[in-house]
């Protein structure tokens, strides 16, 4: 594993997640790092988030959640939101070549030199974060195109389960290949932007805390 303070030189980095609030809660200070580095970045969310299992939200949750991820964007540094309406906690039965419709429309509109995703394991293995890697990582192969991904190491992994967090799928040492040095100003501000999600006690809060100052990576398709 190598440690770090930058990221590769891309020009234009396109995330490809699953949720609105992934760009935040997962993605959030890696795509601050590559804004504040002078990257364009740009996010395609493939669901509205309209399951969320969280209650006592007025209003139309799918409406209030593309408010809170447009806000959080905005905190980011991120250019453009493209946001989708599949279904949430249904993407993994949508066809692949429909979800490669989508990235490969978002691709000839944002020209990224990478992706950023999830890890492939889905970091907690919901089935909507893996379809949607999956998606960017078939992009990256017919493109020719570096995949990023996101990961958590097992150490962490491991605390949050005997601290009654458990179904987080962390890396081994060895599988992670950047350990990279974030501030997590913006992450924090995109983060408070997601008050329907963002609930007190949630284990956001914890896993941000283990983290400290260092993200994970790994790479799905090498430069």
């Amino acid at each position: 594993m190598e440690k770090t303070s930058g990221l590769p030189g891309w020009a234009a980095v396109l995330a490809v997640v699953a949720h609105p609030d992934d760009e935040s809660f997962g993605l959030g200070a890696v795509l601050s790092t590559f804004a504040g580095a002078g990257a364009l970045v740009d996010v395609l969310c493939l669901t509205r988030g309209e399951a969320s299992t969280l209650h006592g939200v007025e209003g139309d949750l799918s409406l209030v959640r593309e408010i809170e991820l447009r806000a959080a964007a905005d905190a980011l540094g991120v250019r453009r939101v493209t946001l989708l309406g599949h279904p949430d906690g249904g993407v993994a039965t949508v066809r692949p070549t429909v979800l490669d419709g989508d990235v490969e429309r978002a691709l000839e509109q944002t020209r990224p030199d990478g992706l950023v995703v999830f890890d492939s394991t889905g970091i907690s293995g919901h089935p909507d974060h893996v379809a949607a890697t999956a998606a960017a990582v078939r992009a990256g192969d017919r493109h020719g195109l570096p995949v990023l991904a996101w990961a958590l190491p097992d150490e962490i992994c491991a605390t949050l389960a005997s601290e009654g967090y458990a179904g987080f799928l962390g890396r081994r040492g060895g599988e992670i290949d950047l350990a990279l040095t974030v501030d997590r100003t913006a992450q924090q501000a995109a983060v408070d932007c997601h008050p329907s999600q963002a609930v007190p006690g949630s284990v956001l809060w914890r896993r941000l805390e283990l983290q400290g100052d260092t993200e994970h990576l790994r790479w799905l398709r090498r430069p």
